[in-house]
C-alpha cells in the first residue's frame, strides 16, 4: 500500500456561495449552491461535481483499458443519474446509473468487459460511492 496526499485550495469568489478549487497543477472547478440554497448557480453543486468525478473516473479507466486492447474510441459521451436519499441532515446517492456512448468500430463484449472492470474494480471514486448507492452502467455502440 502506498499513500499520496492530493491538495487543493479553494477561494470564495464572491459575498455568498460561489467558490473555486485549484489543484497544484493549476486547474480550476467551479463549485456553488443552488439559488434556493443561497447560491448563484455559478457552478457544479458539490453533489453534481461528487457525481461527475465518477463520470470521469470510469470513462478515464474505460478508454485506457480498451486503448490496451486496441479498440479505437473515436468519441465516448456519458450521461449520469444520480438519485439521493434525504435524511435530516444531509443526503447521499443511493442510485446512480451512468450510460456510455462510444463511438467507432468497436468490440461490444470488449468494452462490456472494460466497463464492468471500471465500474467493479478501478474506479476510485465509485468505490467511494458504493457505499451507499448502488451503481448500474449500461453502453452502446454507435458508428
Amino acid at each position: 500500500m502506498t499513500k499520496k496526499a492530493i491538495k487543493i485550495s479553494m477561494k470564495r469568489l464572491n459575498d455568498q456561495m460561489l467558490m473555486e478549487a485549484t489543484n497544484e497543477r493549476g486547474s480550476t472547478l467551479r463549485l456553488d449552491a443552488t439559488p434556493d440554497a443561497g447560491g448563484v448557480d455559478g457552478g457544479l453543486s458539490p453533489m453534481e461535481s461528487v457525481l461527475s468525478a465518477a463520470g470521469a473516473c470510469s470513462t478515464i479507466d474505460i478508454i485506457s483499458i480498451l486503448n490496451k486492447q486496441k479498440e479505437p474510441v473515436e468519441d465516448i459521451q456519458i450521461s449520469l443519474e444520480g438519485v439521493r436519499t434525504y435524511y435530516k441532515d444531509f443526503s447521499e446517492f443511493t442510485d446512480i446509473r451512468i450510460h456510455y456512448v462510444l463511438k467507432g468500430d468497436l468490440n461490444a463484449k470488449k468494452v462490456e468487459r472494460a466497463m464492468n472492470l471500471s465500474l467493479e474494480r478501478y474506479c476510485s471514486v465509485i468505490k467511494l460511492l458504493e457505499k451507499t448507492a448502488k451503481v448500474k452502467g449500461t453502453f452502446e455502440i454507435v458508428p
